[in-house]
């Protein structure tokens, strides 16, 4: 098992039938399922013994899960109570155990008005919800009757004080697995423990909200069935990013470690120039270059840590002789790599600059060029051209948010938004580029399938300019020599961490883009590998 990938539902079923095809039974995988879930919810609580558990089981294979489990929580001395949405089969060998240990149970639709689901759901303080698993889809058929009315009690049962802990069997129930769309019915569960693999809709939609932390189960599928496939999703890992960062030799200078061009800045966003310069400088590339407007060099021409590109401009924007100015200065001077976009402004005349820009740049850069990052409104000038077929001669890192993707890809945002891994995947796929799909939960593409996830939500980064400051992070690392895919991945787990170091001090609301600049250092040395002691 691969610590860090994440799987579809279709994928996790592939899985499972290629574990029976290749000599495991269900029962088998079932058992180690249940076993798993019991071994973590004892690790959550600390001890067992005598402490009240009630177990929510549906009438799938995630209520067998769930039955296998309160047989081991009964084993470990916790006081089960199994509440079943409907009577059990009498020849379920899971169900004889239950009888056979005398754990008490009771079913739903032999209630009345649910009192006595009430009455247990004042004296548990754990429930373990394993009424519906990964085959739920709300779209199609939402939540209602006995499965409504059972979790509409545990939703207050979980908002009283002191709450009871919900713990929920590979998914919480009402939870899209793939898109992770919530049911309204859908109680946030505290702990996940989900079987084999982490699935996508534990991160993407609601998954987060509702499935609290995550604990990735081994069920017993064989290594050589796991090796046989390939998962093309992952999380983002600390150790495997820092694999990717380039060496710093003591002797290196600032030439070992790349040179980026930062097209960016107008008389209306000069502060997201700074933004993108500040942050790139800070991921260890050797020098950065600004191309700014040369009307708005009284604001951007206090920075001292980078070098100054003033072009002609129009009425504070760039336009069309910019662009053969930059082009030449290219040929001259060839930067490692490009960001090109943050703060432009989006008019007719930075729509043709961005247009010639491009149309001339695979002539005016040498062999060696690490590739181009397009954010912003440059991805806005770029999609009114409609033509992506220059660009694939270079490495292109594409950064669009929920809004800018749809405008690129033609999608609905509402679409976008419930199937942002797959969105994001195929359109990295279509263009030949990598894709930095921004917001919580940010996806990061690659032309070749390959995917990874950004576990981090936090409305610290939603804020203004905090795009700016990823852009500048993913041109800092791709003029380093990091794949397309790596940079784009270490730079979003960058800046999610300084998101997360500034909200400690600050909070989510007061957080502002300027304040990730100056936590970008401490953020970036989580990236080095620690020295090892003994």
């Amino acid at each position: 098992m691969s610590v860090g990938s994440i799987v579809s539902v279709a994928q996790m079923r592939q899985l499972e039938q290629a574990a029976i095809a290749n000599g495991v039974s269900e029962d088998d995988l079932q058992r180690a399922a249940g076993l798993a879930v019991a071994q973590e919810c004892w690790m959550a609580m600390g001890t067992m013994e005598g402490r009240p558990v009630l177990v929510l089981v549906g009438s799938g294979n995630n209520g067998r899960d769930a039955l296998i489990a309160a047989n081991h929580l009964y084993e470990y001395g916790a006081s089960v109570f199994v509440y079943a949405a409907t009577v059990g089969q009498v020849n379920d060998p899971i169900w004889n155990e239950i009888a056979a240990n005398d754990i008490p149970h009771a079913f739903a639709e032999n209630d009345q008005d649910f009192l006595e689901l009430e009455t247990l759901l004042e004296r548990t303080a754990v429930v373990l919800d394993g009424l519906l698993g990964i085959g739920f889809d709300p779209k199609g058929r939402p939540i209602e009757g006995l499965y409504a009315e059972i979790l509409y009690r545990i939703k207050i049962a979980s908002e009283t004080i002191p709450p009871v802990r919900i713990f929920a069997v590979d998914v919480p129930s009402g939870l899209d697995a793939d898109t992770g769309l919530a049911d309204p019915h859908t109680v946030a569960s505290e702990l996940t423990v989900t079987f084999g693999y982490a699935k996508v809709g534990h991160f993407v939609g609601d998954g987060r909200k509702f499935s609290g932390r995550t604990v990735e189960v081994d069920i017993g599928i064989p290594k050589e069935v796991i090796d046989s496939f390939e998962i093309p999703y992952q999380t983002l890992r600390l150790h495997e990013l820092r694999k990717a960062l380039p060496d710093r030799p003591s002797d290196g200078h600032k030439g070992t470690f790349g040179r980026l061009l930062v097209i960016s800045g107008s008389k209306t966003y000069p502060g997201a120039a700074r933004l993108a310069v500040d942050s790139a400088v800070r991921t260890g590339v050797g020098s950065v270059v600004l191309a700014a407007p040369a009307s708005i060099q009284n604001v951007v021409g206090v920075l001292p840590d980078i070098s100054h590109l003033p072009l002609t401009d129009a009425s504070g924007f760039l336009g069309s002789h910019a662009a053969d100015e930059l082009l030449e200065y290219l040929i001259n001077r060839p930067p490692s790599a490009v960001l090109l976009g943050p703060g432009l402004g989006l008019n007719d005349d930075t729509r043709e600059f961005v247009q010639s820009f491009i149309g001339g740049l695979n002539e005016a850069l040498p062999n060696g060029f690490k590739g181009l990052v397009i954010d912003a409104d440059g991805l806005s000038a770029l999609a009114a051209a409609g033509d992506w077929s220059t660009l694939n001669e270079n490495h292109l890192i594409l950064t669009p948010h929920i809004g800018e993707m749809a405008m690129i890809s033609g999608l609905e945002k509402d679409f976008i938004r419930e199937n942002k891994l797959s969105v994001a995947s195929q359109f990295a796929v279509d263009t030949r580029s990598t894709v930095v799909l921004k917001g919580a939960g940010t996806v990061i593409a690659s032309h070749d399938g390959h995917a990874r996830l950004s576990e981090a939500a936090t409305s610290a980064l939603a804020h203004a300019g905090t795009g700016d400051v990823l852009a500048g992070l993913v041109g800092g690392f791709l003029a380093q020599g990091l794949t397309p895919l790596d940079a784009g991945s270490v730079a979003v787990y960058m800046h999610s961490e300084a998101g997360r170091q500034v909200s400690e001090v600050y909070g989510d609301a007061a957080t502002l883009a300027s304040d990730l600049i100056r936590a970008l250092p401490d953020a970036r040395k989580v990236l080095d590998v620690p020295e090892t002691r003994i």
